[in-house]
């Protein structure tokens, strides 16, 4: 068992010190600057698009609404990474990781805005509801059938059966340290409930993100704002201190300038997800007027992730101090500490709510994505129902086990998934980059956009999206 976690260490090693870096960075800014600056320039009409009384609710009879899309892929996106996974990476990196989880961030939503526009694009109707992803555009866009299964298998596994047994590790752990809870009463809890939702589909899982993870969000960044203000002064010093161990001499004659990145990047793709494939499969699901509508929705949704949780996080970390090197430790438990520091014994109990709401929540985004691509696999009940079996054994496994070498693989497999993903968008952001400037051409004649497939010059593998299919269209 030692020896593979070595030999998967190694690799990791390899993978994001060398090639993720260059990947993820190189290509968000070729997806930013091919696109416009599309996250940027269009910020606010992702507000606009978001809170657009049409995307709140689904108006036709299949699909999510375009909020609860946004809702299911932040389910997943917000959870332990933004919490436990931001204090790993401050403890091992220092505090410039926050800097470069604010890069991958910036750049990164622009491949999210790309993946995601693709999803809706291949998207294919199913019964009283939508399903795409990675599968489907690999599948019908770049006509690679075994490139969409090997991907549909990856992402299944990584974060239907190991994320989801990451997160409820991590829940366990928070409400063991703080209540010395017994974990095998928490894990028949975290079975139950998970179960309760994941039986009854997409749309269950659509009602219950949609409430928790606005509520958990906006609370937590109260109390981190709280603290903040509190600690207002101490603020020019952390800022500083983000930027200087960023790019410090000190840090690149000591080695701390490669961990910084490698933890930034690392830990800011486990959390936001952008390009990494994992939350088009949420984005293909709502019933939507147009595919960039959706595409920047969840280009919105890696800004709320990355620049405003995941830095609250880190910035009441660093202001606590005291987590230079402790990168053995875990993760949640430095949180805990640094909430406590700045408001006492009383915000471990805090955190560890906290995270019980983020990692559920998360459980059952990651089991979606597993469940679209089981469906893309093969549409079968029984296939079904042994992969819902699976993650409710994996629930329970995670909530009562150790895993230094589950985090290994999950690092493993994040990394191949980016890669085959990217290459993926790559190839077709001709397809997305097209869609992105008829949305704009349509907005500057003050309309509401309407998208039809013929509007491409080819049209092939495009199932929906014809004149005679419409979402909401003609209301």
């Amino acid at each position: 068992m030692a020896l593979l976690e070595n030999i998967i260490g190694e690799v990791n090693e390899v993978l994001w010190s060398y090639i993720l870096i260059v990947v993820l960075i190189g290509l968000g800014l070729w997806f930013t600057i091919r696109t416009g600056f599309v996250q940027f320039r269009y910020f606010p009409e992702m507000i606009r698009v978001l809170f657009d009384k049409r995307t709140l609710s689904a108006s036709g009879k299949k699909g999510t609404s375009a909020f609860q899309a946004f809702a299911i892929s932040a389910a997943s996106r917000v959870g332990t990474g933004n919490m436990a996974g931001v204090a790993t990476a401050i403890a091992s990196g220092g505090p410039g990781a926050v800097f470069w989880m604010w890069l991958i961030a910036l750049l990164g939503a622009a491949s999210g805005f790309v993946e995601s526009t693709l999803a809706q694009v291949y998207k294919v109707p199913e019964k009283n509801q939508y399903r795409g992803g990675p599968a489907y555009y690999m599948e019908k866009g770049l006509k690679n059938r075994k490139l969409a299964v090997a991907f549909a298998v990856i992402i299944t596994i990584t974060y239907g059966l190991v994320f989801n047994s990451v997160q409820s590790n991590t829940i366990s752990l928070a409400f063991s340290e703080q209540y010395d809870l017994n974990k095998g009463l928490l894990a028949g809890i975290l079975f139950v409930f998970t179960a309760i939702v994941i039986f009854g589909g997409i749309k269950s899982i659509a009602n219950v993100s949609q409430v928790i993870v606005p509520v958990m969000a906006i609370l937590y960044i109260f109390i981190s704002i709280y603290i903040l203000l509190t600690n207002f002064t101490a603020i020019p010093d952390m800022i500083s201190i983000i930027f200087t161990n960023a790019f410090g001499i000190r840090e690149v004659a000591g080695g701390g300038f490669g961990a910084a990145i490698m933890m930034g990047i690392k830990r800011g793709l486990f959390s936001n997800e952008a390009g990494m494939g994992s939350v088009p499969n949420a984005a293909a699901t709502a019933e939507v007027t147009h595919p960039a509508k959706q595409g920047f929705i969840q280009a919105f949704g890696v800004f709320v992730d990355t620049i405003l949780i995941c830095s609250a996080t880190g910035f009441i970390l660093i202001t606590a101090g005291g987590y230079e090197g402790k990168g053995d430790l875990d993760g949640i438990q430095l949180t805990q500490d640094a909430f406590a520091f700045h408001i006492g014994d009383w915000a471990s109990t805090f955190i560890a709510i906290a995270i019980l709401l983020f990692g559920y929540s998360s459980i059952l985004g990651n089991y979606y994505y597993g469940e679209s691509n089981i469906a893309y696999i093969k549409n079968s009940r029984l296939v079904m129902f042994l992969y819902r079996a699976a993650v409710l054994l994996m629930v329970v496994f995670g909530a009562v086990a150790a895993f230094d070498l589950v985090w290994s693989m999950a690092d493993l497999a994040m990394a191949v998934m980016a890669l085959i993903n990217l290459y993926a968008i790559t190839r077709l952001f001709k397809i997305a980059n097209r869609v992105l400037q008829d949305y704009i051409t349509q907005r500057k004649a003050g309309k509401d956009p309407v998208f039809y497939r013929d509007t491409l010059e080819d049209e092939d593998g495009i199932v929906f999206w014809g004149r005679d299919q419409s979402s909401d269209k003609e209301k």
